[in-house]
Order: structure tokens, then sequence, then C-alpha cells
């Protein structure tokens, strides 16, 4: 079983939901999500929903989350864990058009 460490990043995420890094959780693969921090870049407060995708649902991991202009939102990290199975994505959305840089770090266990 090999384990790799690396990160996923997305940018100028907008009202439309942006799949994290474009990553989905390969086969015969585990992902484990240490580390999820969205970041307002813009100069007004925003409010942001992160959610995991799988073929049958969409699960929240926090909705309407406020976010001040300049500042972050800790999705996951500390204590926090989410494990992704095969087909899972991370997805993030914004009230606002190009306002959210995001980067996810990731655990992959093959």
């Amino acid at each position: 079983m090999a384990n790799t460490f690396t990160r996923k990043t997305s940018q100028n995420t907008g009202a439309t939901a942006d799949q994290v890094g474009a990553y989905q959780v390969p086969a015969a693969t585990a992902t484990i999500v240490i580390g999820l921090i969205c970041t307002n870049v813009t100069g007004s407060a925003i409010t942001a929903n992160v959610y995991l995708a799988n073929a049958t649902a969409n699960t929240y991991i926090v909705a309407n989350a406020p976010i001040s202009s300049g500042a972050s939102l800790i999705s996951v990290g500390g204590d926090q864990k989410i494990v992704m199975v095969t087909g899972d994505r991370m997805f993030v959305q914004s009230s606002a058009a190009s306002s959210i840089d995001t980067i996810m770090s990731i655990m992959e266990i093959t």
C-alpha cells in the first residue's frame, strides 16, 4: 500500500460550483482530505458552500458559511478529516463571482 501526499487547487471560484483541482478519486484508491481552505480574494464579504459529491448525492460540509474580505474558511483540518472513495469529488461554490481560491491537501492510498 502506497501513501502519496499532494494538494489540489482552484482559483477564482464563483457562483458556479467548482470541482476542486478537477480532482476525482481514481479507481482502487482511497483519499483522505487532511485540509481544505477557502480564501475570499475580494474586497467584500461572501458566503461559501463546500460539498462532497458521489454518484448518488451531494453532501454538504459547510453551507452558506460567511467569509469576510481577505479571510479564510477552514472546512477540513485539525481533528477533522474526510475519507473519499473511488469516484468522489469535492466542490466549492461562492455567493460572488471569482471570489474564492481553494487548497485541498490530500493523502492518496493505493
